[in-house]
């Protein structure tokens, strides 16, 4: 009965990539350039070192050291101003539910994220109360598929990880779910998603039935 619950952060509790868009895009025009919505889906799950350099050579645009680190500097203002006026609302549907759930019934749950604002956005959306532990881009060095953050995770809530249940929306997430021995549920497209254990297009389509049904080993 011992299970313990890991969530990504980006399009699993919240999307902030649109945030991220819009701050890529007016770091772009700052340059006399423009980047599409399009261009953007190719940053998602990418570095921000990797993303700047990929939208400079989309620009022609070439920087100096210290001018890379600026801009770098800049944009995460940029993006910060976007995701400081979030709040619960901008929590992705049927997530909460969830959450509420496991947290009534004193099931242990943590955040694994690649993000280095995490702490931010679970306070700006009201959870950051309701997690056992959350270990973001702060306190990893390995990204992923490197399992390090899920491992992390599992340990700050005393479970091991065959008996974690990672919710994420990327291949990456889900690979280092799966080389952790932990189950891995994934939240998108199921020919995107193809390796995770089970697959739901997004939180509506998750019952608590089967919330219950992982946590008693019946499926």
């Amino acid at each position: 009965m011992h299970k313990g619950f890991i969530f990504d952060l980006d399009g699993v509790i919240v999307d902030t990539a649109k945030f991220h868009y819009l701050a890529w895009r007016k770091l772009a025009n700052n340059f006399g350039f423009d980047i599409t919505e399009d261009q953007n889906e190719q940053l998602k799950g990418i570095s921000r070192v990797k993303s700047l350099e990929i939208i400079l050579e989309w620009g022609k645009v070439k920087l100096s050291q210290d001018e890379f680190m600026e801009q770098m500097a800049l944009k995460n203002d940029n993006y910060l101003s976007y995701i400081s006026s979030m709040t619960k609302k901008d929590l992705l549907p049927g997530v909460s539910n969830v959450i509420e759930y496991l947290s009534e019934n004193n099931i242990p749950f943590a955040l694994g994220s690649a993000s280095k604002n995490a702490r931010i956005i679970l306070e700006k959306t009201g959870l950051i109360h309701k997690f056992g532990a959350v270990v973001d881009g702060n306190d990893v060095s390995k990204a992923k598929p490197n399992p390090e953050v899920f491992l992390i995770a599992a340990s700050k809530i005393k479970i091991g990880p065959e008996n974690c249940i990672v919710f994420e929306d990327s291949v990456a997430g889900i690979q280092a779910a799966n080389t952790a021995k932990m189950i891995s549920v994934g939240i998108g497209e199921k020919d995107i998603l193809n390796e995770a254990d089970f697959i739901f297009s997004d939180f509506t389509e998750i019952k608590i039935d089967f919330i219950k049904q992982i946590i008693t080993n019946q499926i």
